[in-house]
C-alpha cells in the first residue's frame, strides 16, 4: 500500500478527498447516529475529530456523492434528497466578552442569510437564527439540519472570569432554545463540545437532546481505533515501535472501544519520535491551577470512581474536578459498574503521553519551579539505569531542598498530610516508566512500584515528625510485595521517610533481592538477600550482621552506606 499525505489540520472533507489523504470512515457510525434519532450532543476533548465528523455529516445532508466514492455511504444513503444545513463554528479566536460573541453570531447568521438570499428581518440573533430555519424550509420544502461545532468554547475561555462567563453562557442559551422551538422545521441536529453543561444551564431551553458521550455504540465516533492505525495507516507503521504507539497515544474510552488521539497520532507520523504533541498544544494551566488550589492528592488520579450523571454536567460556578477533568481528556473510563439506576464509572489515565505530561506540569506548580523538575527528572533516568541508590537518595533530598521555603508560606497545597506524597508521586510518574500503585491514600502514604530494565523498584513514602519512625521499609517487607516481581529481575525496596518540619528526607531505607538463583546441587532458590542500608543519624546500626565477604564500614556518619546478608525469614522481624 502507497502512502498517502496526512491530514493534519485539515478539518474539512472535500480538501481531504480532493488530497488524497489518509481518511478513516466514520460514514458507518453517521449512518447509525442520523438513523437513530434528530437531536444529539457529544462531548469529546480537544483536536480529536469533532470538527471532521461535522463537516462529514453536513456533506452528507447536503447530498455531495462523490466525496463518498469508495465509502460506506456511498451505497447505502440516499442522495436524492439534499437538506439545507445550518453550520455554526466557535472554534476560531477567542470570544472573550458578550460583544464579541454576538459579533460572531451576526457575522456566522448574515453569510448563510447571503448565501441563500434571504435578508435579515430582526436585529437579535435569536430571533434570525429561528427565522432563518423556517424560510429555509419553506425555500427548499425539506427540513434543516443544524450542527454547532464548540458550543461552549466562548464559556471555556472565560472560564477564570465567572462573572464574564455566565453573560456569556446566557446568550448561548437563549440562542440554542431556538432549535427545540423549531422542531416541525428541523431533520437533524448535532451539538459537540468539550463540556457538557447541565440540563438547568445552556440546556434548560434545549432538554430534547440525546446525550451520546457515554453511549457505548459511539465510543469511536472520533478517534482512530486499533484496527485503523493497523490498516488505514498501514504504510506509515515501519520504523516505529507498535507497542509504543498504543501505550503513548491509545486507551481513551467511553464505555465502547478504545480509541487512538488521531492529533498525536497523525504528528507522531509525520515527525516520527514520540512525543506529547496533543498536550503541549494547549497546556491546560487553569486545570492545573485547579487542582493545586483544590489540594488535589495527585496519586488519587490513578484511579477514580465517580457516577455518570456527575460526569456529564458542568457548571460554571461549581466546577466538579473529575469532571473537568474526564470532559477535557485528561482522564477516560477504565470500566463501567451498573448500580440499581445509575451508572459509576472507574476513570483513569488514558495513557503514557496524559500521565507524564499532566503530571510534569502538576509538579512544576507543586514545587513553584517551572524548569527544575524537568533537569531532576532527566538526573532520575540516569541513577535508576545504573541501579544507584545512593545517588537517588542524594537526588531526591536535593530536589526537596530546592523548593523555596517562601512557597510553603505563600502556597496553601504545601500546608496538608498529601503535599509531600502528591509531589513525589508526580516526580516519578513525570518519568514516564512502567508505574503501578499498590495502595494510595491522601494522608501521605504511596506503595509504589517502578519497573524499567528488567528491575522493580518498590517505594513506600512517609510523612513523618522530624525523628524517623523506620515504618517504611517495615511496611514494604511485611506485606511481601516483592514477592510477585522477584522472578522478573532484581527488586528495590526503598522506604522514604519525610518529616514536614525540615521539610525532606529523613529517612531512606533499601533492601536489595537480587535475581533468584537455585543453590548449586539441589533446586529451589538461595534464601539470602542483599540489603543496602542508607543509615539515618543519630540512630546505630539495628541489628544487622556483616557480610562475611565485605570489610566492616566502620563508624556511621551521615548517609554511609553498609551491606549486609540476611535470610528471608529475619526481613520480618
Amino acid at each position: 500500500m502507497a502512502r498517502k499525505q496526512l491530514p493534519i489540520g485539515i478539518q474539512t472533507l472535500a480538501k481531504i478527498r480532493a488530497k488524497d489523504c489518509y481518511y478513516v470512515d466514520k460514514t458507518p457510525i453517521a449512518l447509525r447516529l442520523i438513523a437513530q434519532g434528530s437531536y444529539f450532543f457529544l462531548s469529546r476533548p480537544r483536536r480529536f475529530g469533532k470538527s471532521l465528523f461535522l463537516d462529514t455529516l453536513k456533506e452528507l445532508f447536503e447530498g455531495n456523492r462523490a466525496l463518498f466514492e469508495g465509502l460506506h455511504a456511498e451505497q447505502h444513503w440516499d442522495w436524492s434528497v439534499k437538506y439545507p444545513v445550518l453550520r455554526f463554528s466557535f472554534g476560531g479566536g477567542l470570544l472573550g466578552s458578550v460583544e464579541d460573541l454576538r459579533a460572531s453570531l451576526d457575522e456566522q447568521l448574515g453569510t448563510f442569510e447571503a448565501r441563500h438570499e434571504l435578508p435579515a428581518e430582526y436585529p437579535d440573533a435569536r430571533s434570525r437564527f429561528k427565522r432563518l430555519i423556517l424560510r429555509l424550509a419553506e425555500q427548499t420544502g425539506q427540513r434543516v439540519v443544524v450542527l454547532i461545532d464548540e458550543y461552549d468554547k466562548p464559556v471555556l475561555d472565560r472560564i477564570e472570569d465567572q462573572d464574564v462567563a455566565l453573560q456569556l453562557r446566557e446568550v448561548l442559551k437563549d440562542f440554542y432554545s431556538v432549535i427545540k422551538d423549531s422542531d416541525a422545521h428541523i431533520r437533524f441536529a448535532l451539538l459537540t463540545g468539550v463540556s457538557k453543561f447541565s440540563k438547568v444551564s445552556i440546556f434548560s431551553g434545549l432538554n430534547n437532546l440525546q446525550d451520546i458521550t457515554l453511549d457505548p455504540r459511539y465510543s469511536a465516533i472520533c478517534g482512530y481505533a486499533e484496527h485503523d492505525i493497523d490498516t488505514v495507516f498501514a504504510p506509515e507503521l515501519p520504523g516505529l515501535d507498535r507497542d509504543e504507539i498504543r501505550r503513548w497515544y491509545n486507551g481513551y474510552n467511553w464505555r465502547g472501544e478504545s480509541v487512538y488521539n488521531p492529533f498525536d497520532v497523525l504528528l507522531l507520523f509525520s515527525h516520527r519520535e514520540f512525543r506529547p504533541y496533543w498536550f503541549e498544544s494547549g497546556t491546560p494551566t487553569f486545570l492545573v491551577k485547579l487542582l493545586t488550589r483544590r489540594r488535589q492528592f495527585t496519586p488519587a488520579l490513578e484511579s477514580v470512581f465517580e457516577f455518570s450523571s456527575l460526569l456529564s454536567s458542568f457548571e460554571v460556578d461549581n466546577i466538579s474536578t473529575e469532571a473537568l477533568l474526564f470532559q477535557s481528556g485528561y482522564l477516560t473510563v477504565d470500566r463501567a459498574e451498573q448500580l440499581p439506576g445509575r451508572i459509576g464509572l472507574h476513570l483513569r489515565y488514558p495513557n503514557l503521553e496524559v500521565k507524564t505530561s499532566l503530571n510534569t506540569s502538576l509538579l512544576a506548580v507543586l514545587c513553584g519551579d517551572q524548569d527544575g523538575p524537568a533537569r531532576s527528572v532527566l538526573q532520575m533516568y540516569r541513577l535508576l539505569q545504573a541501579g544507584d541508590l545512593a545517588g537517588i537518595h542524594q537526588l531526591l533530598h536535593s530536589f526537596f531542598a530546592s523548593i523555596p521555603h517562601d512557597w510553603y508560606r505563600g502556597n496553601p497545597i504545601a500546608q496538608y498530610e498529601g503535599y509531600w506524597a502528591s509531589v513525589f508521586y508526580s516526580y516519578f510518574a513525570a518519568l514516564g516508566l512502567d508505574m503501578v500503585l499498590e495502595d494510595a491514600t491522601n494522608q501521605g502514604r504511596i506503595d509504589m512500584a517502578l519497573r524499567w530494565l528488567g528491575q522493580t523498584w518498590l517505594f513506600e513514602f512517609k510523612v513523618v515528625e522530624l525523628v524517623p519512625e523506620g515504618r517504611a521499609i517495615e511496611q514494604l517487607q511485611q506485606k511481601n510485595y516483592a514477592d510477585k516481581y522477584r522472578a522478573s529481575g532484581p527488586v528495590h525496596l526503598v522506604g522514604v521517610e519525610f518529616s514536614r518540619e525540615s521539610r525532606n528526607i529523613v529517612a531512606f531505607d533499601t533492601l536489595t533481592f537480587p535475581t533468584p538463583s537455585p543453590p548449586e546441587g539441589g533446586e529451589g532458590v538461595r534464601p539470602v538477600a542483599c540489603v543496602q542500608i542508607i543509615q539515618r543519624p543519630p540512630s546505630p546500626p539495628r541489628g544487622e550482621r556483616e557480610c562475611a565477604a565485605r570489610p566492616a564500614a566502620g563508624r556511621w556518619r551521615g548517609a554511609r552506606h553498609r551491606t549486609a546478608c540476611i535470610s528471608p525469614a529475619e526481613l520480618l522481624f
